[in-house]
């Protein structure tokens, strides 16, 4: 059974490619940023991509693609730092069009009414209160005759070898749908996915070194008080076993402490804090490598977000940590792909 994919809010792929293993056929994807459209393109090169707006994008281009489908999924993972628990800023919710995005998704799913609705967002867009975005969007698949279930997920329960917690949204068109049930449970007998499992391979280098074979894995540059700091920190340690000559002023002023897990190293026998954007930068978070004195690489980072070792990222690397840390995790969304595949078998034929 074909069911093709329309990744709109795309990024570097991560949803993409998860649905891809599952057996689904990623046909169209949309994302404004240009480092992750050369990402996606170079991945993905049988599927069309838009690299736009979805604000000024013209539903009409994908008319013919939709066409020639037997089944469609949309995907609307809109961008989620409006609602992030790390946006110590907080917008305007009148001016930051990050929050319409949503809306203007809703926009072609009522032109197009696909089969099924993929939505991935950070926890934070359930708690706005009112006729939020979310809330609005959900009453507006009822009306257009969608079964939906949303929920809380927690990414490790999925294999992902990170602590990653995510609002999912799954819509079907085609009678009622669940969210698909854990397939890691340590009180069951199935261990969570560690770091150890997905980095452990990669060939070790240092601090600003670029691996001459392994693409993307380059690491970013350490001052040299930085590079005393991870020295001096110990396996699956934090700042807290730094000699006091290594302290930070800030943590030290008026009581204030910071947060604990900035500066600390991974643990290779559990899976890693959720990554976000500057998931590269030693003092962004416990982004430390478990035994080496550096932050992990881009590669290690692709491969905490479960990205295969030859899924290659582009621009900047600032940018490809970018790319990284908004993407969704490549087996969740395999996941959930099986899922919405054996839904439709059974739903359908």
């Amino acid at each position: 059974m074909g069911i093709g994919v329309f990744d709109f809010f795309s990024g570097c792929g991560g949803t993409s490619k998860g649905f891809q293993n599952s057996g689904l056929n990623p046909v169209f994807a949309l994302d404004f940023d240009s480092d992750a459209a050369l990402t996606f393109q170079d991945n993905f090169q049988d599927t069309v991509f838009s690299n736009n707006d979805i604000t000024k994008f013209n539903p009409s281009e994908i008319e013919h693609l939709i066409a020639g489908q037997q089944l469609t999924l949309f995907s609307g993972c809109a961008p989620c730092q409006p609602f992030t628990r790390q946006n110590t800023i907080k917008p305007d919710h009148k001016t930051d069009t990050r929050r319409s995005l949503l809306t203007h998704f809703g926009n072609l799913v009522e032109r197009f009414l696909p089969d099924y609705i993929f939505v991935e967002n950070v926890p934070g867009i359930q708690t706005v209160t009112g006729n939020s975005t979310l809330t609005r969007f959900y009453k507006r698949l009822e009306i257009l005759g969608y079964s939906s279930a949303v929920g809380i997920v927690a990414s490790q329960k999925y294999g992902v070898p990170q602590r990653r917690r995510r609002l999912v949204l799954l819509a079907s068109k085609h009678g009622e749908i669940d969210l698909p049930p854990a397939t890691h449970d340590p009180a069951h007998g199935t261990s969570f996915s560690t770091v150890r499992d997905w980095i452990s391979h990669l060939p070790p280098i240092v601090a600003g070194e670029i691996h001459p074979d392994v693409p993307n894995h380059r690491s970013a540059k350490l001052s040299e008080l930085n590079l005393r700091r991870i020295k001096a920190t110990p396996p699956e340690g934090s700042r807290a076993d730094w000699p006091s000559d290594l302290h930070l002023d800030c943590h030290t002023k008026n009581g204030y402490s910071g947060h604990t897990d900035v500066y600390g190293r991974m643990k290779w026998n559990g899976p890693a804090t959720g990554l976000t954007t500057r998931c590269i930068s030693l003092s962004n978070g416990r982004y430390g490598h478990p035994e080496q004195h550096r932050a992990i690489s881009v590669r290690e980072a692709a491969a905490l977000q479960t990205f295969p070792d030859d899924f290659k990222f582009f621009g900047s690397l600032n940018s490809q940590a970018k790319q990284i840390g908004n993407a969704v995790p490549v087996l969740l969304a395999e996941v959930f792909g099986n899922h919405v595949l054996n839904h439709a078998k059974r739903k359908i034929g």
